[in-house]
C-alpha cells in the first residue's frame, strides 16, 4: 500500500533501529542496498536514499511517506504533509539551526550590516538566496560541497551552515549573526496520498508505532504490592505518567500498584518504596507507550 523512503547517511542506523523497535524491521540483502522491504501489509516498498532528495520525491508522488529534516523540506520548497516530528536519536533529539556566520573578527554583527556583493558559501543554495533576497541584500551565493566553515575569509565573507550548539563554528573562529530556521527530523507524506482515506489511516498507524517507541524510551513499568496501612505512603512517592493503577488484591492481601516511571530515577525510587512498605517490586522494560 505505502511506498516508504528512509534516510541514508548519518540518520540511517538510528532510523533502522527505530523501525526495528516499532516491530517494523527493515530487511535488505546488504548494508549498502538501497532497496528494502518491511513485512507489513501496510507497506509495499521501501527505499533508502539521501535525506536531501526525500522531500522532492515525496512531493512528486514517487513515495507516499518519508523521513527527512525540515531544513531540506524548506530548501527544496516541497509541498508535503508533516505527520509530526521524530526525535528518535542523539542526532535528532535536539533541533539543528541553519545560521549565518562570519569571522569572529568581522565588523558585521547582524545580517543588515552585510554589504551588497557579500560572498556567501553554503550547501543550502535555495534557502540562502531567498533569505538574502528577502532582505534586499545582493549576495553572491556559492554552493559548498563540505568544509563550509573553512571558506572564510579567503573564499567567502559569510557562510550559511547548520549547527546544533554553535561550538563547531566557534572552534573554526566564526560568530553567528542570524538564524534562518530551526529544523527537526519529520515524518512527511505526499499530499495526494494523504487525501486517500485508506492510505491516511495507514500513515497514522505507522506514526503511532514510531511515536510509541519514542515515548517509551527512558521509561520502565514498575509493579509492586503494598499493605492497606502503607498504601498512602507508597503512593505519595510514586511518580507516574498519570494516576497510578491501584487494584485490590484477593482477600486481605492489600493492593497491587502499577505505574510508569523514568528509568533514570529507579535506583533511588525502589529503595524508597521498600522503605515505605512496598513488597514484590518488579521493574519491567517497556517497548511502546501509546496514549
Amino acid at each position: 500500500m505505502l511506498r516508504v523512503v528512509l534516510p541514508k547517511g548519518s540518520l540511517e542506523r538510528a532510523t533502522l533501529e527505530l523501525f526495528e523497535q516499532a516491530d517494523l524491521p527493515v530487511l535488505r540483502s546488504s548494508a549498502v542496498q538501497y532497496q528494502a522491504t518491511i513485512s507489513d501489509p501496510r507497506i509495499a516498498d521501501v527505499r533508502i536514499l539521501r535525506p536531501q532528495e526525500i522531500p522532492t520525491y515525496v512531493s512528486e508522488g514517487l513515495f507516499d511517506i518519508g523521513i527527512t529534516g525540515r531544513d531540506w523540506i524548506e530548501e527544496t520548497q516541497s509541498d508535503v504533509v508533516s505527520l509530526g516530528e521524530l526525535r528518535y536519536s542523539k542526532a535528532t533529539a535536539r533541533p539543528i539551526r541553519l545560521v549565518v556566520a562570519v569571522s569572529v573578527d568581522s565588523p558585521w554583527h547582524s545580517v543588515t550590516d552585510l554589504p551588497h556583493g557579500v560572498r556567501v558559501s553554503t550547501e543550502y543554495l535555495g534557502i540562502t538566496k531567498r533569505f538574502f533576497a528577502n532582505r534586499g541584500i545582493e549576495a553572491k551565493v556559492r554552493l559548498s560541497y563540505g568544509a563550509t566553515e573553512a571558506k572564510i575569509p579567503d573564499i567567502a565573507d559569510a557562510v550559511v551552515e547548520i549547527t546544533e550548539t554553535g561550538s563547531a563554528l566557534r572552534a573554526a573562529g566564526l560568530r553567528i549573526i542570524d538564524t534562518i530556521l530551526t529544523s527537526y527530523t519529520e515524518l512527511i507524506a505526499n499530499r495526494a496520498a494523504y487525501d486517500d482515506p485508506v492510505k491516511r489511516h495507514a500513515m497514522h498507524q505507522i506514526h503511532t508505532l514510531l511515536a510509541g517507541v519514542m515515548d517509551a524510551r527512558g521509561k520502565v513499568l514498575l509493579k509492586l504490592n503494598v499493605a492497606d496501612a502503607d498504601l498512602d505512603r507508597v503512593i505519595a512517592i510514586v511518580p507516574s505518567l498519570k494516576t497510578p493503577t491501584v487494584s485490590k488484591l484477593f482477600g486481605d492481601g492489600g493492593y497491587a500498584v502499577e505505574t510508569v516511571v523514568p528509568k533514570s530515577i529507579i535506583n533511588t525510587l525502589i529503595p524508597a518504596l521498600k522503605d515505605a512498605g512496598a513488597t514484590g517490586i518488579l521493574e519491567l522494560p517497556i517497548t511502546k507507550i501509546v496514549p
